[in-house]
């Protein structure tokens, strides 16, 4: 079978977009990300060391990788749509799992699900999104961004709610808190269930196409730092606020600022995505996510947390989207599906990494500053190695 060779006609491919980015709003947005906001309480009342509470995330990176090696021949198999719908509704569940039990095993699988329906979600979307948008030559970047703007909803949504419920229900309450993110997944994940994707199956119906490491092998190590680095941030910042002496209104405010920011990525980067030039826009986007995450290294001021959040949150939902221009730019539609997966697993790897090794660094040098030092590192490295990233040289398709 052969992809199209005029992609289908959407009559709101802004608004399906939209729907679309709820998926990785209940994958990401809530069912990895929200995890930083009960860290400290969990933590404290199931007596983790910061290597416990740093596997968690390290577990749930590892589903997400697993997701990302079996995307593709699940694609094919079940459609870009279901995928979406079963990875999102695997979200949900896995958010439920966590209210139920402190048992530590069982709260692993928990994360583990929620890591493999996050991938389904958001690689099955991806491509999908990348097919609605192409619909729109000339709004395609803008379009895409709309997408990856999906997890800064699902980050708002939970700054604005779980650290008041931990605060009006007091110490040991973070079982409350999943039960309140499990009812906003699900009341997200119902758009997605009902949209009409139909358009979606002429990807899932092409054949498999080769994918080459070695063109890419650069740009791979730099996202796999990406995912390394971002994923220390998001995880322990929360509990640096709180230690910094931060309450309720102070967490819940930087969590929304990093959320926020996604509101405005697609027209601050809508230029930088156009650019055809290799690895030149993810080195920019990812550049600026370094300075974000390296702010807080200078002080506990309120508004160099501020401005760390705004200035992370602004690059780092840009970063991903990044790499799927650079995807569409240098493949054919064929290729999408595998290429984004493969990029997945490179970043799958790294923050499947990134968490439990910054936790054992924080529990050897007993200073969450030095998880900062690290993470700020990764991403700076991860964006000069995209600097060398060249376009690739498409072969004609027979």
């Amino acid at each position: 079978m052969h992809a199209p060779d005029r992609p289908a006609s959407y009559a709101h491919p802004a608004r399906l977009i939209l729907i679309l980015s709820l998926a990785p709003t209940v994958g990401l947005g809530i069912g990895r990300f929200a995890y930083a906001l009960v860290l400290p309480d969990m933590r404290d009342t199931l007596a983790w060391s910061y290597s416990a509470a740093g596997f968690m995330n390290t577990i749930n990176a590892a589903g997400y990788l697993a997701g990302a090696l079996f995307a593709s021949r699940m694609i094919r198999r079940f459609g870009l749509a279901a995928s979406v719908r079963w990875g999102t509704l695997a979200c949900v569940l896995s958010l439920a799992l966590c209210a139920i039990t402190g048992n530590f095993y069982v709260l692993s699988f928990a994360r583990l699900l929620a890591g493999v329906g996050a991938a389904a979600g958001f690689i099955g979307g991806g491509a999908l999104a990348a097919t609605i948008a192409q619909s729109r030559p000339e709004r395609a970047n803008f379009l895409l961004s709309l997408f990856y703007a999906g997890p800064g909803i699902g980050i708002l949504a939970s700054g604005l709610v779980a650290p008041f419920v931990l605060q009006g229900f007091g110490p040991g309450s973070w079982w409350i808190v999943w039960w309140a993110m499990t009812a906003l997944a699900l009341v997200m994940a119902i758009p997605v269930l009902l949209a009409p994707f139909h358009a979606g199956a002429a990807l899932a119906e092409t054949t498999a196409a080769k994918f080459s490491v070695g063109p890419v092998v650069i740009y791979l190590a730099g996202y796999f730092l990406f995912g390394a680095g971002y994923i220390s941030y998001m995880t322990f910042m929360i509990a640096y606020v709180r230690d910094a002496g931060g309450g309720a209104v102070a967490q819940s405010a930087f969590w929304s600022l990093i959320g926020l920011s996604a509101f405005i990525t697609p027209w601050v980067w809508r230029r930088v995505l156009a650019l055809d030039r290799g690895g030149l826009a993810t080195m920019i986007i990812l550049g600026v996510n370094a300075i974000g995450a390296a702010m807080p290294i200078f002080g506990h001021s309120v508004w160099l947390l501020a401005t760390s959040a705004l200035v992370f949150g602004v690059a780092f939902f840009a970063v991903v989207g990044s790499t799927t221009a650079f995807v569409r730019f240098n493949y054919p539609p064929q290729a999408w599906p595998t290429a984004i997966a493969a990029m997945t697993i490179s970043f799958g790897i790294g923050q499947t990494l990134g968490p439990i090794v910054v936790g054992a660094i924080t529990d050897a040098l007993g200073s969450l500053s030095f998880a900062l030092n690290v993470s700020a590192a990764m991403l700076a490295i991860g964006a000069v190695l995209s600097a060398f990233q060249k376009r690739l040289v498409q072969k004609s398709l027979p």
